[in-house]
């Protein structure tokens, strides 16, 4: 399968691009070619002499918003190591399913892949790698609530797991809206988490750089 050359360029510098990923589009290619199709074969597709290992982090494939990717292998390393040592900042909008108790707060639930079950993942207090997202509620509507997470580490399906996971075990109790692993399913055209903003040193100066994408989640 040919990649489909269209995404969103918000930014393009030396050595990088900002993208604003749509909902159900792979960050990296899967297994197979009917999931070639992703962000790194987009920006590949759009920028020729694009090399190395592109995809800095990843979005889950339901998930829409900012991504930086790599154009170029020594920035890609200066990339990945802002992201391992927490040099950066994010911020997501989520819309979830329930009424979350409090205004805001503090989810820590260490993570570790559900090996019979993948790609899920699960809470593990003796396993699982410490996972940290900060909460805040900015709206109540119908029965759901509007929350930004602030990630302080970058598991897989962290904020879908931190939501999802019971009071009483620690997280919110709310999965997000449209979860098809660790909500009620597909019961809307996407699932409702999107990357708003997203800052990190640039690689190349040290300046800090900015960026944000509006959330446009509407529940029907």
């Amino acid at each position: 399968m040919r990649p489909d050359p269209g995404i969103p360029i918000l930014h393009r510098d030396r050595g990088f691009v900002v993208v604003d990923k749509p909902t159900r589009l792979l960050s990296v290619p899967g297994r197979g070619p009917h999931k070639a199709d992703c962000v790194t074969a987009r920006v590949a597709a759009l920028i020729p002499g694009a090399t190395g290992p592109m995809a800095v982090h990843r979005l889950d494939f339901e998930t829409n918003g900012l991504m930086v990717v790599a154009l170029d292998a020594p920035t890609h390393r200066t990339l990945s190591l802002h992201f391992e040592q927490r040099k950066t900042s994010k911020r997501y909008v989520a819309i979830l399913e329930g009424e979350v108790e409090g205004d805001e707060g503090r989810v820590e639930l260490p993570i570790i892949v559900d090996w019979p079950n993948r790609p899920r993942q699960i809470v593990d207090f003796e396993r699982g790698k410490p996972a940290t997202t900060l909460w805040r509620v900015i709206g109540r509507e119908a029965g759901r609530t509007r929350v930004e997470f602030r990630p302080l580490t970058g598991r897989t399906h962290q904020l879908r797991i931190h939501a999802a996971t019971p009071r009483e075990r620690g997280g919110l109790g709310a999965p997000i809206v449209g979860d098809p692993l660790y909500g009620e399913g597909m019961t809307t055209e996407r699932m409702m988490l999107h990357a708003e903003m997203l800052a990190f040193p640039c690689p190349v100066t040290g300046e800090w750089l900015e960026f944000r994408s509006e959330a446009t989640l509407d529940v029907p």
